[in-house]
This record gives C-alpha cells, sequence and structure tokens, in this order.
C-alpha cells in the first residue's frame, strides 16, 4: 500500500487501481461532491493555473459525463464516458476515457461511498485494460492530482456543512 497524503492506494488486481480516502462528512453531502457539477466544478481537478471549460454530467444510468479543463497555457485536458451504475448515494460506475489518451483503452471506475461515525469513505476501483496500462498510471502524478483535488474537497465539504 502506498500512502499519498491521506490518501490510501492499493492493487487488489493487475489490472486495478483502488483509491480509498476519508472525509469528515455525512455521506449525502460527499456523494452530492461526485454528482452536482456545481459542486464538482469547485474541488475535481484542482490545479493550480488550471480552470474548467466543460462540466456535464447527466448521472443516470446510460447517461453521460463530459469534462474539460483549460491549462494556464490555454492547452485543453478532456475527459468522458457513460454511467453504467448509479445508487444514488451509495456507488457509481462508470467508463472514462480522456481525448489526449495518455493511457490505451478505456477504463471503468467503480466509486463506492460508506458512511460510519459522520465520516464517509470513498473507494474508487478503476480497471485499466491491462498490467501495463495500470503500471503507467501509477507511475504517472494522477495520484498526486487526485489527493490535491481531495484536499480542495475537504474544504468544500467543511463548508457546505457549515451552511
Amino acid at each position: 500500500m502506498t500512502n499519498v497524503g491521506a490518501l490510501q492506494i492499493t492493487t487488489p488486481s493487475e489490472r486495478e487501481i483502488r483509491f480509498e480516502r476519508a472525509f469528515s462528512a455525512p455521506r449525502p453531502l460527499v456523494y452530492d461532491a461526485y454528482t452536482r457539477p456545481e459542486l464538482v466544478k469547485r474541488w475535481l481537478g484542482a490545479m493550480p493555473g488550471w480552470s474548467w471549460a466543460v462540466c456535464e454530467m447527466d448521472v443516470r444510468v446510460g447517461g453521460a459525463y463530459r469534462w474539460v479543463w483549460k491549462g494556464p497555457d490555454g492547452s485543453e485536458m478532456g475527459m468522458g464516458g457513460t454511467y453504467r451504475e448509479v445508487v444514488p448515494g451509495e456507488r457509481i460506475v462508470n467508463t472514462e476515457k480522456f481525448d489526449q489518451a495518455w493511457y490505451e483503452g478505456e477504463a471503468v471506475a467503480t466509486v463506492v461511498f460508506s458512511e460510519r461515525a459522520g465520516k464517509t469513505t470513498v473507494t474508487t476501483s478503476i480497471l485499466y485494460v491491462s498490467k501495463e496500462v495500470r503500471d503507467g498510471v501509477l507511475e504517472s502524478p494522477a495520484a498526486g492530482g487526485m489527493e490535491m483535488g481531495y484536499q480542495v474537497l475537504d474544504a468544500l465539504l467543511a463548508s457546505e456543512s457549515a451552511s
């Protein structure tokens, strides 16, 4: 297991990475932060100098999402996919594919929300097309970027809980 800040990273199979992170917020609020575009835009992809260009989400089975960020130099990074399973407040399964394919194929992400004693644990399992792709993602700065976004999400959840 590898630690990046409070983010726990494991490899439960040769094609999969599992990210686990606990938040001091109730499950419905954390779920909303993952599924409401106005909240998603406040934390996901929170990288210095980057901004949102597109954040479209139709969170239902068969629905799609499209996210595009604009970098400080004007370049864009986009991704999207479809929702395969949605259990409100509990679980989301979706495909994901980047426009600038930095890894081969389409991945499938499963996000599970579980609450205990007022804290919500988000477990994200991403299944890639091969071990080589999984290993390439592990070697990339993706986990650091994910933890950076989660730190912003911590602050968002605290402010939303207080209101």
